[in-house]
């Protein structure tokens, strides 16, 4: 017996009232339920299953061959493993549940089954599967099972079909049995096979992880002994050694120590503690537990141990005795433990749990990290890396970690391994299979009898007929870990000849979830890409060959093709287009949990979207429905595929005729695509049309709820069409829910397009109910989804009803629903195109905005011709029409009366329009009219009227034409004004004096004696002097500067404009008796008067204060102006005989003409004589306008002015003619040897002097 290095004494931590459950969901088959509790079976109804199962027991028929019955089960990898009452061992290909391998191994009931390695290896994938799957296909008949009923020898059978030699075939099944043998057999060798007798019933077996290199193997059963046998011949039936004579028998030492004969050696491990039921390797193989009637025990094996640990091998861990009550003193050695050691990776997750189940989020525990939480570096988790393992055993489940050993410190136990115990939770049922579905639930099947207080006795699963009550159905139930609480109802098993069933004749195995990443499968190949993995081919092998990855596929579909394939092969299903990325849910299988009776076999796996939409389908769950398919669309893709008939929840439901095949429930969830010639399908039109379905549905139920808001807002988000929204439009108009749809209304068109009388509908609704939603609706929904007619005469019949005007006060203010109404109005005009309308509207209410970006992209200033005074006040206020400065309003109207300007000078709008409204408004003179005429007057106009449109080619003339244009604008505006030059005195003389003098002094075209009398009775004198003057009454004029202004400046620079001498004596005459005035005059005039005659007039005796200083100034101004005189003669005289000497200089020199060079270009002359041409030609004769030559016989004559003549046309234009030319003249010969002389050359002078004594003829007798 091996040494204890600890024990756990844990019975006080057991909870010893049994788990809660949150509703019982079982179903009994042949009774009817007394329960009256509707409310508990309403609520069963309405919970949906977290699984879903399907019955794989017609699929293994040939198992149940001649009234066979299933004892022992196990599944793993591609493999299942099942062995049955008669001794045969079927060895199935998952998931198509076609035989690899049936033999006889044992003459009774097989008890248990292990497999080494576990989980064997998967298939892998290779290039050269889809030809070898081809030619298997047609080529490999279909396995026989012949012989595999009881009493014959299935292994025997003639010409067995070899299993292919793959690394997924590669195992070693080991089989108990209650004959007292252990059968070792390898799956591909058939001679690989050793069968030992132990001499008692043994009840569990486990081949060790490694048994092709060790053969070794654990087992035990009613001796109550752990026996680890290692060695054996293969081929060859040898008895077990352990007893008390083995070494009697054993031939020599190597006998005694199993190696004698090669019989293999058998050493007990442990013993004396009862039967032992279970035995099981962990997945490491480091470790082995075992249930006795004692507890349950954990030993460190010989794997994995360095060198310095080798005394660790076989050692005992911990012992953790069966809980303290009183059923277990006499239930602990009937009751079979289930033990599984988990893999959590392959675990199915908790958050995909509840993305299709309404459930609390978990997350699975962190592997990387120790009990307290602590992150661990990577190695140092591997190393300590917790290996899980889960015990049902009776009514209680145990959850326990097993660790590794620490460094060397504290107890032996310590250093092997530490074990600790997380959960342990007791049920009201017997376990007969356990195991952990996600890191926080635990799938339990659980065996249910009549009266939960059954007596042990009674409960003893011995077999044959017994004085007790029949057994209930079994159920499968998801228990959470963390509140001990069932999570939702418990599924009931409908299998066969339940009554008579214990809790030790089921088993549950599971294959874990395969998680396959999509790099992964970016990454494979094109052959390997085409499918999900390991259960493929097996369940879908006619795909292959129908579709076009096949060389050989002629579109057959029979099923003879698909029954030939050999499980060992795996070709992934193809996926529409090479490069497309794959949908998450097709990389995911799930968990697989197997559910094994006698006479049946059943699958429970996750639910898939599709079985979620239909559950929520069939229970009015409509909310819950359109979301899922709004966020997962192959919820109703896969249903399509399949019959509208799902599989049941659970199996208690007959199968429908239109129920799937066992190949479509492997892979209903949506990872199986097939290859399809013509490209993958199209299922949005489906997908849409479930969509609305359901959409309707679930607004159907809402209305009927009476819950409208919610109703409403459902509607914006299902409804697609024009006509289902017309249909739900009416429905909430006529229980007057406006309110509650309105918001939701598409505001974009649809196809087929929502009626425009809708719209219109429930615009005409909130028209008369709400005006400021009615704005709200007509700024969010465009002007042609409706008719604006419609809507447009409702406003118009609500405004003429006149309960609705602008000083009608709505929660506390004046005219808002007015202004409401009428800019609704506006903008329906607008999208009728009626500008002119809407610019009325807004003129109304005042907003200026809008109505300038009106007029200016409309042009509609001659649509306010007849509102121009509310034209012009559109951005004046009432209160600033009664109070606010001229400054202000003329800020205000700024922008409107340089427009009417424009218009003006666009003849659209003429000045008498405008004159005449505001006079009928406002009256004359007013602020508004007075802005428009200085407007008009100074050329103020809105800028792309002054300026009008640029030219981009003409950008350097830009600034140059823009002052062109506005002097004429301003030229222009000035006639206009002046056109009403009465009207614009008035407007000036009473808002700017200013403008009116300048008024006075441009135009012509007003009234003088209107002037004069305006200026008279406003006192305005400067104006009136003006006036007065431009009449020619300048005397008076004078006087009003005299008396009225008394402004003696004034009076002289009024007689120097005049310059009028009797002006200056009327002056003179009024300022005699004005001391002050002939003191201006003495200081002011100047040389204006003569001084002499102004001292003589002045009154002798008179007192003038200053005289003497105004004497002296003109006195002054005389000597400067003297001064001034000299100096300017003498200049001019010494500017005269500068001149004379350079031209006395000029006429002194000689002058120097070219000739023979031709000047076309006419010289104007400056001063030409009276009837003389005013141009001549250089190089041409102005006599016969004749050019010169070189060798021209005439002589020339040339003067200072440039101009050259031949002598004779010089004496033609004199009168003279050729004869008065003197011979000596015209005999000169200058190429004489007299040329050089000076004499010739003076009397040549003389002679021409005269006959040429005036100058040039053509020049003016001064210039000459």
């Amino acid at each position: 017996m091996a040494p204890e290095t600890g024990d756990t004494e844990q019975e006080d931590s057991v909870d010893d009232n049994p788990i809660s459950k949150s509703s019982n969901g079982r179903m009994q088959a042949g009774q009817e339920n007394q329960s009256s509790e509707g409310e508990e079976e309403e609520e069963e109804e309405d919970e949906e299953p977290r699984l879903k199962y399907a019955s794989l027991t017609k699929h293994l028929k040939p198992v149940y061959r001649n009234g066979d019955a299933t004892s022992s089960f196990l599944v793993g990898g591609d493999k299942m493993v099942i062995g049955t009452h008669n001794g045969n061992i079927h060895v199935l290909s998952l998931p198509s549940l076609t035989s690899i391998r049936v033999y006889h191994a044992h003459s009774v009931s097989v008890s248990a089954v292990s497999i080494s390695p576990f989980p064997p290896p998967l298939p892998t994938p290779k290039a050269s599967a889809p030809s070898r799957l081809i030619s298997a296909a047609q080529s490999s008949p279909a396995p026989s099972i012949s012989g595999a009923n009881k009493g014959s020898t299935p292994g025997r059978s003639p010409n067995p079909p070899p299993v292919p030699l793959t690394a997924s075939n590669q195992i070693y099944i080991a089989t108990s049995s209650i004959d007292g043998n252990v059968c070792v057999a390898s799956l591909t060798d058939p001679k690989d096979v050793m069968l030992r007798n132990f001499g008692r019933p043994v009840q569990a077996v486990a081949l060790s992880p490694d048994y092709k290199n060790d053969h070794s193997y654990l087992s035990g059963g009613l001796a109550g002994n752990l026996i680890l046998t290692v060695g054996g011949r293969a081929g060859k039936s040898s008895n077990s050694n352990a007893g008390a004579g083995a070494a009697a028998t054993a031939s020599g030492w190597l006998g005694a120590i199993g190696l004698g004969s090669n019989t293999g050696k058998d050493t007990i491990l442990h013993s004396g503690e009862g039967a032992i039921r279970t035995i099981q390797w962990s997945l490491s193989g480091k470790y082995v537990v075992w249930v006795n009637e004692k507890g349950i025990k954990l030993m460190r094996s010989n794997l994995h141990l360095d060198a310095k640990d080798t005394e660790n091998a076989w050692k005992r861990i911990n012992h953790i005795d069966y809980p303290n009550r009183a059923v277990w003193e006499d239930m602990a050695g009937v009751w079979k433990p289930q033990a599984k050691w988990i893999d959590e990776t392959g675990l199915e997750t908790d958050d995909l749990e509840s993305s299709h189940i309404n459930g609390p989020h978990k997350k699975a525990p962190k592997s990387s990290s120790d009990s307290t939480g602590t992150l661990l570096p990577k190695s140092m988790a591997r190393r300590q890396r917790p290996e899980k393992l889960l015990i049902g055993w009776g009514d209680t489940i145990w959850i326990i970690n097993v660790l590794p050993g620490g460094s060397g410190s504290g107890k032996d136990a310590r250093k092997i391994a530490r074990v600790e115990p997380l959960t342990i939770l007791r049920t009201d049922c017997i376990v007969s299979g356990v195991s952990l579905y996600t890191p926080s639930l635990l799938v339990v099947l659980a065996y249910v009898t009549p009266e939960e207080n059954t007596p042990s006795s009674e409960m003893t699963p011995t077999r044959g007929r017994h004085r007790r009550q029949n057994a209930l159905q079994p159920e499968i139930r998801l228990i959470d870990v963390e509140t001990k609480e069932e999570v939702s109802v418990a599924d009931t098993l409908n299998v066969s000849r339940y009554e008579s069933l214990s809790a030790t004749d089921y088993h549950l195995e599971v294959l874990p979830a395969m998680q396959i990443t999509q790099k992964a499968a970016s990454q494979r190949g094109a052959l390997e890409i085409i499918g999900g993995g390991i259960w493929d081919v097996g369940m879908y092998p006619a795909r292959l060959f129908s579709s076009a990855a096949s060389v050989r596929s002629n579109g057959s579909h029979s099923a003879d093709s698909s029954s030939r394939v050999p499980s060992d092969l795996n070709v992934a299903s193809p996926v529409p287009g090479n490069d497309q990325s794959v949908h998450p849910s097709a990389l995911t299988h799930g968990m697989k949990i197997f559910v094994q009776s006698p006479y049946d076999c059943v699958l429970a796996t996750k639910p898939t979207p599709a079985d979620h939409f239909n559950w929520l389908d069939s229970h009015a769950m409509y909310e819950e429905a359109w979301t899922l398919l709004d966020q997962h669309p192959e919820a109703v893709a896969d249903s399509s595929e399949t019959s509208t008939e799902s599989t049941p929840s659970t199996p208690t439901r007959a199968p429908t005729k239109g129920q799937g095949t066992l190949m479509d429930f492997f892979f209903d969830d949506g990872s199986q695509t097939t290859i399809s010639g013509s490209g993958p399908r199209n299922l949005n039109s489906h997908v849409e049309k479930e969509k609305r379905r359901i959409g309707e549905l679930w607004i159907q139920q809402l209305t009927t709820r009476k819950e409208w808001p919610k109703a409403g807002a459902t509607c914006g988000k299902v409804l697609t069409t024009g006509d289902h929204w017309e249909h739900w439009v009416w429905v909430f108009a006529q229980a007057d829910k406006f309110e509650e749809i309105t918001p939701y209304i598409p505001s974009t068109q649809l196809r087929p397009p929502l009626p425009s009388i809708v719209y219109e509908l429930v615009l005409g609704y909130y028209v008369s109910n709400d005006r400021t939603r009615l704005r709200e609706l007509l700024e969010r929904w465009p002007t042609d989804l409706f008719d604006a007619g419609p809507v447009i005469e409702a406003i118009q019949g609500r405004l003429q009803v006149g309960d609705i005007k602008e000083v009608s006060v709505e929660d506390g203010e004046a005219g808002r629903d007015w202004r409401l109404l009428m800019e609704c109005l506006a903008k329906l005009y607008l999208a009728e195109g009626r500008s002119a309308q809407a610019l009325g509207c807004y003129i109304r209410l005042q907003d200026a905005d809008i109505a300038m970006r009106l007029i200016g992209e409309y042009h509609l200033v001659d649509a306010v011709s007849d509102d121009i005074p509310n034209f012009i006040l559109l951005r004046v206020s009432k209160e600033q029409q009664r109070s606010a400065p001229m400054s202000e309003l003329e800020r205000a109207s700024r922008e409107p009366i340089r427009m009417l300007v424009a218009e003006a000078h666009h003849g659209i709008v003429r000045p008498e329009s405008v004159i005449k409204q505001l006079d009928a408004r406002f009256g004359i003179p007013n602020p508004y009219l007075f802005f428009y005429f200085r407007a008009l007057w100074e050329g103020e106009t809105a800028s792309a009227s002054a300026t009008g449109p640029r030219s981009i080619d003409a950008s350097s003339q830009a600034p140059k034409q823009s002052l062109i244009d506005e002097r004429l604008i301003a030229t222009e505006g000035k006639a206009l004004v002046s056109d009403h030059a009465d009207t614009a005195l008035h407007l000036f003389a009473e808002y700017d004096r200013t403008l009116l003098m300048s008024f006075l002094k441009t135009s012509q075209t007003y009234t003088l004696d209107l002037a004069s009398r305006i200026c008279k009775q406003r006192h305005y004198i400067p104006e009136l002097v003006y006036l007065l003057s431009k009449e020619g009454r300048m005397t008076e004029a004078l006087r009003f500067i005299i008396d009225e202004i008394g402004d003696v400046s004034q009076a002289i620079s009024f007689a120097k404009e005049q310059n009028d001498q009797s002006l200056w004596d009327d002056l003179l005459n009024y300022s005699m008796n004005k001391p002050s005035f002939l003191r201006g005059l003495l200081e002011e005039v100047g040389t204006s008067i003569d001084p002499v005659k102004l001292v003589r007039k002045i009154p002798e005796g008179l007192e003038i204060e200053g005289l003497k200083g105004g004497l002296m100034r003109i006195i002054r101004e005389y000597e400067i102006q003297h001064s001034i005189s000299e100096g300017v003669a003498r200049v001019l005289r010494g500017e005269v005989a500068a001149a004379m000497a350079d031209k006395g200089k000029g006429l002194n020199k000689g002058i120097k003409f070219e000739i023979g060079e031709v000047n076309k270009d006419p010289i104007t002359m400056q001063n030409p004589r009276p009837g003389r041409p005013r141009q001549f030609k250089k190089g041409y004769c102005p006599g016969c306008e004749k050019a010169f030559l070189p060798e021209d016989p005439e002589l020339l004559i040339s003067f200072p002015c440039q101009h050259v003549f031949h002598l004779p046309c010089l004496l033609s234009l004199d009168g003279k003619g050729s004869e008065d030319i003197p011979t000596s003249l015209t005999n000169l010969d200058w190429q004489s040897e007299y040329d050089r002389s000076i004499g010739p050359k003076i009397d040549h002078a003389a002679l021409l002097r005269n006959l040429v004594n005036h100058g040039c003829p053509l020049e003016s007798s001064d210039a000459g």
